[in-house]
């Protein structure tokens, strides 16, 4: 994938995300996916929500053939800035276990409630999978189907 960190000249180096993303491929969409696991239940604690949230978006990347690294925009909706604050270490610590060194283009944002009452995270994001990687699955798939 071609992939290029939009940094201007002068502007001082963000902490933890990107002020923009270039990249060329396979664009991969993701919804907003929230903490909980595969049985619909989620864990106790901001942190540990943020934790199964990211697993679930490498679970969802895969399908598509992507991974982490191929991510390029996250949008993250908190019901509570403090927590979010509050956990900001752990986060950091989880983030760089479950998505590597790389920063997409990111914003954080509180919301008054999400659809999932019990959420206290929603994530969206996009992924661009170079394009002989995309090609690649998509043969596997067409042979799988066949």
């Amino acid at each position: 994938m071609t992939r290029n960190v939009l940094q201007p000249d002068g502007w001082p180096r963000p902490a933890g995300y990107s002020y923009g993303i270039a990249a060329r491929g396979q664009t991969v969409f993701l919804a907003g996916l929230v903490g909980w696991d595969a049985d619909g239940v989620f864990p106790a604690g901001f942190a540990a929500q943020f934790r199964q949230t990211l697993a679930n978006i490498v679970t969802v990347l895969a399908e598509a053939g992507a991974r982490p690294e191929h991510v390029v925009r996250m949008t993250w909706y908190i019901t509570d800035r403090d927590a979010y604050l509050a956990a900001r270490s752990e986060i950091g610590a989880i983030y760089r276990d479950i998505m590597g060194g790389t920063y997409p283009a990111m914003a954080v944002v509180q919301v008054a409630g999400l659809v999932e009452a019990e959420a206290l995270i929603e994530i969206e994001a996009t992924a661009v999978v170079p394009v002989a990687a995309a090609v690649r699955q998509q043969a596997v798939g067409l042979r799988l189907r066949d």
